[in-house]
């Protein structure tokens, strides 16, 4: 091993350490490794920046535009009414309708923003008729990445093997290469999500929640205003003793804490009281005379014009995952008070201040009139929703026009007659040109860090071929295949691809994966395109954890899902990603 493939080796490493213990964010990890293979001689600085003027980048971005422009158009809200039906009563019959139909939308958009919009909508609905919404969120998260792996433009992993290929000579992906592979997968993991979730899949409702079909409790502290009417007035004098959806947990006075409360404690001054509960009793709280919210007293916002309770959800590659509402000056950089917090199916009950989020986390959010505009769709919060899911609007023209660009782009693609780039590039023309979708909202669509990730993971992945770190791991997997068939090759890339897709970005898996598996089907004789797609696939096979896929994060918290639920589910279906791609591989691509 010569020292360029050992420090390659060394670095991506490094790398995957990083990722996996979330030191850092996934979009400042992978430039920083980029940075370290160009200082290093690895890569040179020409080769090393192509991926931010990759085909896969580029697209990338352009899919982004469009999929705002169906999240704002297509009428996605009235879909998912259409779907569920007014009758439907248990999770099954949701998931019957549900499941296929979410997949065959995300193998032409974007699965992120669909399940960011669905998701809220299709917890409100489930609740309205008493389904524990728990059975349905994480089969929309797993339908939308099974639909992603039937076409090319349907992840963004797809599009960046595809870059990897074209990169070394061979031919690239067209829309359907994945299809005859990706196709049948899906349909069986979509099988099982609709025959196992309801049965494997907990009910993550509160006693109440299942009697009165309310949304999971929060908590909030308040505290009494020394000059304020609350003051001498016992609990059950002031209202705050039997309230339909919400209790007083506890008082917290000087150096002591009063738990249980008895009905008849006396409030004194600067008493912090305690609330666990719902939505509707917390606004009602908020409002109460001679109590203020003990760490950000801006109750008074609710009086106003224009203000508004959403429920926001910590994004993977959020800033604010790993730090706390303090060190991030919340207020003032997103123009909103975290009124209280909620992870992993529980109300959090420390002081906010200094509770350090992580991603999932759902904050219930004190906002102004225009703080969903501003933050819908943005890194910082993988779902802005707001806490009363109102009907659907009817749509406009935009709604046709949008809906005919997609289909446009994806016959134009579908053809041939240009490349899905190219087709890509129409369609977000078209979409801005008629201002179905203004210029600034297309900027703000773009999510910038999965295109750092990508562009930069590309030129990590290059920066492992030109150091022979590829070609070396590559001859060990031949080694191996030698002894024992092509088969176990196959086996080897896709179930490397997979583990690294849970344990850093699934992006970033495909890009340093795909190399080696071009030359590890060299090295056995197979084609390498049928080594990439299994690349592809299994780089989105992320179904074991609520952080190796964005939509797995969205629905963590809309959820209030614990970390081990996602396994339950995600076991059997890695087992059809795996076993559907070594049976169809081969065959497909002899």
């Amino acid at each position: 091993m010569d020292w360029e493939a050992a420090l390659a080796l060394a670095l991506v490493a490094s790398l995957v350490v990083v990722l996996a213990r979330g030191w850092a964010s996934p979009a400042a990890v992978m430039v920083a490794g980029l940075v370290l293979f160009v200082l290093t001689g690895l890569v040179p600085v020409v080769v090393a920046f192509s991926g931010f003027s990759n085909p896969a980048t580029l697209t990338i971005a352009g899919l982004f535009v469009v999929a705002r422009a169906v999240r704002d158009h297509g009428a996605l809200e009235a879909s998912i009414d259409r779907l569920l039906g007014d009758g439907t009563r248990s999770a099954q019959a949701v998931l019957v309708r549900l499941v296929p139909a979410v997949a065959a939308l995300s193998a032409v958009v974007n699965n992120t923003p669909v399940v960011a919009t669905v998701g809220p909508l299709l917890r409100e609905r489930a609740q309205r008729r008493g389904i524990a919404a728990s059975k349905l969120l994480i089969p929309l998260s797993f339908a939308a990445i099974l639909g992603g792996a039937v076409t090319t433009i349907g992840t963004a992993p797809n599009l960046v093997v595809s870059g990897v290929l074209a990169q070394r000579g061979i031919e690239p992906f067209d829309l359907f290469t994945i299809t005859p592979t990706g196709l049948p997968i899906a349909a069986a993991g979509c099988l099982v999500l609709v025959l196992l979730a309801p049965r494997l899949l907990p009910d993550r409702r509160s006693v109440h929640e299942q009697v009165a079909g309310h949304e999971r409790d929060y908590t909030v502290r308040l505290r009494v205003l020394p000059d304020g009417d609350a003051v001498g007035q016992t609990i059950t004098a002031a209202a705050l003793r039997e309230l339909d959806t919400t209790y007083l947990a506890s008082i917290f006075r000087q150096d002591h804490e009063i738990a249980p409360v008895p009905p008849d404690t006396v409030l004194e001054p600067e008493d912090e009281l305690l609330f666990v509960g719902q939505v509707d009793d917390i606004r009602d709280l908020l409002r109460k005379p001679g109590l203020v919210e003990a760490e950000q007293p801006q109750t008074r916002l609710l009086d106003g014009v224009g203000h508004q309770l959403l429920e926001c959800v910590v994004g993977a590659t959020s800033p604010l995952a790993g730090a706390t509402l303090k060190e991030t000056s919340f207020r003032g950089r997103y123009g909103g008070a975290v009124v209280a917090i909620h992870r992993a199916g529980e109300p959090v009950r420390d002081k906010l201040g200094g509770v350090r989020l992580h991603p999932g986390d759902a904050l219930l959010v004190l906002t102004d009139g225009d703080f969903l505009e501003r933050w819908q769709g943005r890194a910082d919060f993988a779902v802005v929703a707001p806490l009363e899911v109102s009907r659907p609007v009817p749509g406009d023209g935009r709604r046709l026009l949008t809906l005919a660009t997609l289909a446009g782009m994806v016959v134009l693609a579908a053809s041939g007659v240009v490349p899905i780039l190219v087709a890509v590039l129409m369609a977000c023309s078209i979409l801005v040109a008629t201002r179905t979708i203004s210029f600034h909202r297309a900027l703000d669509s773009l999510d910038r860090d999965v295109l750092l990730i990508v562009a930069s993971a590309i030129g990590v992945g290059l920066g492992l071929e030109t150091s022979g770190a590829a070609a070396l791991v590559a001859s060990a997997i031949t080694g191996l295949a030698d002894a024992t068939g092509p088969l176990i090759a196959l086996a080897a890339v896709t179930l490397g691809t997979i583990v690294l897709t849970e344990l850093i970005t699934n992006v970033a898996a495909a890009a340093l994966v795909a190399p080696i598996a071009i030359d590890v089907a060299t090295g056995v004789g197979a084609d390498p395109r049928g080594f990439a797609v299994a690349v592809a696939v299994a780089a989105s096979a992320s179904f074991l954890t609520p952080i190796g896929y964005q939509t797995n994060t969205i629905v963590y918290g809309l959820g209030g899902y614990h970390f081990g639920d996602y396994w339950r589910l995600g076991l059997p279906l890695v087992g059809i990603v795996t076993t559907g791609l070594l049976l169809l591989v081969p065959r497909v691509f002899g």
